[in-house]
């Protein structure tokens, strides 16, 4: 597959986007600075004693979420290539990359990205992406220079085999079809001293039934609400971020209120509400952990292309605590 340079627009950015083992991890994180340690919470997998996921429904059931009048069986739900469509009136006719890929594929981006574009935790909002944008990062992935700043991240490690595997014209349809989309409001950020006990459940946390809440120590963790529903890939769906105390003010601080020369401020290039400039992407309302994860990307310089340099010079002067306030900032606002 050749994703051809000519149907993008010209990358005059001044910022990209924002947007196994814990041992395991650690020891995988991509070169960071010397004054940066990749944090392994940051980038949750399933971890071997940890209670997996599991729904409540059998293998033959017909399965429900919430205000869908659709059903699937658990075989039509895990299915790879023909994920679930819940709510097919919400949205435009999806391309076949979106819901009905090729095998060689071996992934629809309906599966991580939900058939509307809205994502999930572990993975991006792609609506209301610009086209230019979503194209440039498809190539990044194909070619190496965008990567997890945890090597072989699951989510991210999907992601980049599938940019391998799709063609121009899947790449330039699916960009098409997302970019028309809005992101919708699914992230309620909250501010706590200490939050819920948690078990890692495939890229994401949720929330451990009887378990004892637990000091956030400086932490961003993001839970979904009802794994049931996730696991469902239900795009109705919402998460709780909670992030240490005053976090938010930090983040509108940083990206609203400083000078506009100061070299942190994210409305410069993103736009005052944060909701994207031309091919500049937008933030607002979207997954602080998945806007951390790229931050550290930067910063660790797993993130390298020539577009991602103004990012890396930003990210090279903030504090892990920094990267967490920008994110919770930006995903509390209205997308």
């Amino acid at each position: 597959m050749k994703i051809r340079p000519t149907i993008y627009l010209s990358p005059v950015l001044c910022a990209a986007a924002m947007t196994g083992l814990a041992a395991w991890r650690q020891a995988h994180a991509s070169p960071a600075s010397d004054t940066f340690d990749v944090p392994a919470w940051a980038f949750p997998t399933t971890t071997p004693g940890i209670p997996a996921a599991k729904p409540p429904y059998d293998t033959v059931a017909a399965l429900h979420v919430p205000h869908s009048t659709r059903s699937f069986t658990l075989a039509q739900v895990k299915d790879p290539l023909n994920p679930p469509d819940w709510f097919p009136t919400t949205h435009a006719p999806a391309p076949d990359v979106v819901v009905h890929a090729r095998k060689e594929i071996t992934i629809a981006c309906g599966v991580c990205h939900l058939p509307d574009g809205q994502g999930r935790s572990e993975n991006a909002t792609i609506a209301g992406l610009p086209t230019a944008y979503f194209l440039r990062q498809l190539a990044d992935m194909r070619d190496g220079t965008r990567r997890s700043a945890v090597t072989g991240w699951g989510p991210s490690a999907r992601m980049s085999q599938v940019a391998t595997k799709i063609t121009d014209e899947e790449a330039l349809a699916a960009a098409r079809y997302f970019g028309a989309m809005r992101a919708k409001r699914r992230y309620h950020v909250v501010e706590s001293e200490r939050v819920p006990g948690t078990f890692e459940a495939g890229g994401l946390l949720a929330r451990k039934v009887d378990a004892d809440s637990e000091p956030i120590a400086g932490r961003l963790l993001e839970l979904s609400d009802d794994i049931a529903r996730h696991e469902l890939r239900d795009a109705g769906e919402t998460f709780t971020t909670f992030v240490p105390p005053g976090s938010i003010a930090h983040g509108r601080e940083m990206a609203v209120s400083a000078p506009r020369a100061s070299v942190t401020r994210c409305a410069t290039c993103h736009g005052s509400t944060l909701r994207g400039i031309g091919v500049v992407p937008p933030l607002a309302g979207r997954s602080p952990a998945y806007i951390l994860r790229q931050l550290i990307g930067f910063k660790s310089g797993a993130r390298a292309t020539a577009a991602s340099a103004p990012m890396q010079r930003v990210t090279t002067q903030l504090t892990l605590d920094d990267m967490i306030a920008a994110a919770a900032y930006a995903g509390s606002r209205k997308p």
